[in-house]
């Protein structure tokens, strides 16, 4: 549901399998442990550069990407368009180290390897369970268990999250009761802690009413301004046209990567959503 990632201790670190090891390894000291000292803001860092590099993804004898080769620059809003099965997700989960794959996907940082978050398009639960918005936020933010309650180390960062995305009132109230989009909220808001150098972003508005669009708009702004790598899927092309810095079209393959005006035209979107994905004989 989410990741929050820091990777090894080297400048340039290829990403794949290891990424979600390498934390599991990792035990707290305590349940009431201090956050990390990036966890005290919510824009922070500058983020890293993100190459794939002939990256290919096979699933019994279908070609579910096929030597996708493109780069995400440091600090920018990157959107990755294309149809539904074209492999954006799975592009995703290869990245999260959900995935085997062939070919190389690496991260450049600037200095020290920072923390990776990600907010998936939507949240499976069951809907009857008792758990609060904060209860949520506790069990995807901090170490202490969440029927412990909010952590004092975590409750000013995650009170925070939730009023930068209009979510403070309803702190108590079920999240089984919440609407799509303002459980799309919640999602927005554990996605700032601690905060990250890279977001990976899964559809975030595919569930957003008009506010929440707003709210999701000035985050990602915020995020720009902040110097925070955002790849960020969305079938929103106009939305994509405004707010992105850079748009790749994928359908199993890299059909365009250039700027959103460069990238949006009828002609390359017409070969973008009509080309028919490959397959191995």
């Amino acid at each position: 549901m989410t990741v929050k990632e820091t990777l090894p201790d080297e400048s340039t670190a290829p990403v794949g399998a290891g990424l979600l090891a390498n934390a599991s390894d990792q035990t707290p000291s305590s349940l009431d442990e201090t956050p990390p000292s990036r966890a005290s803001s919510l824009l922070q860092g500058v983020g890293p550069t993100l190459d794939f590099a002939d990256v290919c993804l096979t699933l019994g004898r279908t070609t579910i990407l096929d030597k996708v080769n493109f780069q995400v620059r440091p600090g920018s809003v990157h959107a990755l368009v294309g149809p539904n099965g074209g492999g954006k997700s799975s592009l995703i989960k290869t990245l999260l180290g959900q995935m085997p794959h062939q070919g190389r996907l690496s991260l450049q940082w600037p200095g020290e390897p920072g923390t990776i978050g990600y907010v998936p398009q939507a949240l499976e639960f069951d809907r009857g369970l008792p758990m609060t918005v904060d209860d949520f936020m506790a069990a995807m933010c901090q170490r202490r268990p969440a029927f412990l309650g909010l952590s004092k180390h975590y409750a000013g960062a995650i009170g925070e999250a939730l009023e930068r995305v209009g979510m403070q009132d309803k702190r108590k109230r079920r999240m089984g009761a919440l609407s799509g989009g303002e459980r799309q909220r919640v999602l927005l808001a554990q996605g700032l802690i601690p905060a990250p150098q890279l977001l990976v972003l899964d559809e975030p508005m595919s569930a957003l009413d008009e506010a929440g669009i707003q709210v999701f708009e000035r985050l990602l702004g915020d995020w720009r301004a902040a110097g925070i790598t955002v790849l960020w899927i969305e079938h929103d092309l106009e939305a994509v046209k405004r707010l992105a810095d850079h748009v790749t079209g994928l359908n199993r393959r890299v059909l365009f990567d250039a700027t959103p005006q460069q990238a949006l035209t009828p002609e390359r979107l017409l070969s973008l959503f009509s080309t028919q994905p490959r397959s191995l004989a």
